[in-house]
C-alpha cells in the first residue's frame, strides 16, 4: 500500500486533476475528490469546483472533460516550472527564475496579453513587472501566480 502524503500545491492538484480526467471516467466532484485523496490531495468541494472552473472542466454525458490543450497553455506550464519566486513592492512584481530563463519566461508572460499588465523586463534570473496605470501591484501579481499555476501566499 503506497503511503498517503498530504500535497498542497495548487499547480500539482491542477496537474493531478488533469490526468485523473483523462485516465478515468468521472462524473461528479465526489468521485474526483476520492480520485485525489487517493493521489494524496485533500481538497474541500468548493476548491475543486474552483479548480475544475479554472481549467475549463465542462460535464460532457454525464463525464467531465477537459478542453484541449493549446500551445500556449502548454508553453505558460513549461516556463511556469522555471519561475523560482515572485515578490512585490509598491510599484513592480519581481519574479526570480533559473538561471538564463527570465527571457523565456518573460516573453511567455507578454504573450499571454494579462490585461493590468503593462510590460516586463527581463536580465538573466530576474524579470520586472509593472502594472497600468490604476491597478493594484497585488492584483498583477496575483495574475502572475494565477497564470503559472502557483499557490498565492
Amino acid at each position: 500500500m503506497r503511503k498517503l502524503q498530504i500535497v498542497q500545491s495548487k499547480g500539482a492538484r491542477h496537474e493531478a486533476i488533469r490526468r485523473l480526467l483523462q485516465a478515468e471516467r468521472i462524473g461528479t466532484q465526489e468521485g474526483l475528490c476520492r480520485a485525489l485523496a487517493r493521489e494524496g490531495f485533500r481538497v474541500t468541494q468548493a476548491t475543486l469546483s474552483r479548480d475544475l472552473q479554472q481549467l475549463g472542466a465542462v460535464r460532457v454525458g454525464g463525464l467531465y472533460e477537459l478542453p484541449p490543450a493549446s500551445p500556449a497553455a502548454a508553453r505558460l506550464q513549461e516556463v511556469g516550472d522555471l519561475v523560482v519566486s515572485f515578490a512585490e513592492n509598491d510599484l513592480l512584481v519581481v519574479l526570480r527564475t533559473q538561471p538564463g530563463a527570465a527571457p523565456a519566461v518573460a516573453s511567455a508572460i507578454d504573450a499571454a496579453r494579462l490585461p493590468g499588465c503593462l510590460g516586463t523586463l527581463a536580465g538573466d534570473d530576474t524579470i520586472f513587472a509593472t502594472p497600468v496605470r490604476g491597478v493594484a501591484v497585488r492584483k498583477l501579481s496575483r495574475k502572475l501566480r494565477n497564470l503559472f499555476g502557483r499557490e498565492l501566499s
